[in-house]
């Protein structure tokens, strides 16, 4: 009995996840934490982009937009290992995050809005192919409306979660579930951004 309780102790809550249409406060790093989980912790925040108390998602997906931009310089097969990278070590990242927070999934938790975005700017990555005009080309009105499509789509897909976002969201448990969501909410959102912008080109 007194196992048991020790090993739940160190489990993420599911039965109190904060209510997101509420202001909430980020919940703190443990006062005894190693330096990997301060790392680690930061990286689930977003490096500060998840702190807001309204609408941490979106402003973790903020942040997620403004660091793609100089990856997304570097080419698209560098943009695009970064993005498989950041989705598998994600796992990880979301899931101990969850862990030195005690709350599955917390709304502050905003890795997993990192890769999503990513996700769905991969396309745009792929179409910019010119490098060496790459900050010229991002000034430019298409450039901006894409991203700002990117954004959009994906915001709207995370919020709402239709199939099989939802199902994945409520589903799949620890590091996997808090990622997963988010990847799919990613691939559905660049499938629509490539037939949005296609139809602004023809």
């Amino acid at each position: 009995m007194t196992n048991d309780a020790s090993n739940n102790e160190h489990k993420p809550d599911n039965s109190h996840k904060p209510d997101i249409s509420k202001a909430n406060d980020c919940p703190s790093l443990p006062a005894n934490a190693s330096t990997l989980d301060t790392i680690v912790y930061w990286l689930g925040i977003g490096l500060g982009s998840g702190l807001p108390r309204r609408a941490p998602g979106t402003w973790g997906t903020v942040g997620g937009l403004i660091i793609a931009i100089p990856l997304m310089s570097l080419g698209f097969v560098p943009f695009l290992i970064i993005t498989i990278l950041s989705c598998v070590i994600g796992v990880w990242i979301c899931g101990r995050t969850a862990e030195l927070m005690q709350m599955h999934d917390d709304p502050h938790i905003v890795w997993d809005e990192w890769s999503g975005i990513w996700i769905t700017l991969l396309p745009f990555s792929y179409l910019n192919v010119s490098i060496a005009n790459f900050w010229q080309d991002m000034t430019q009105a298409l450039s901006i409306l894409s991203l700002a499509v990117a954004f959009i789509l994906f915001r709207f897909f995370d919020i709402i979660k239709p199939p099989p976002i939802g199902w994945a969201d409520e589903k799949v448990a620890g590091g996997l579930g808090i990622m997963l969501d988010d990847i799919i909410a990613g691939v559905m959102a660049a499938i629509v951004w490539i037939i949005f912008i296609a139809g602004v080109m023809l």
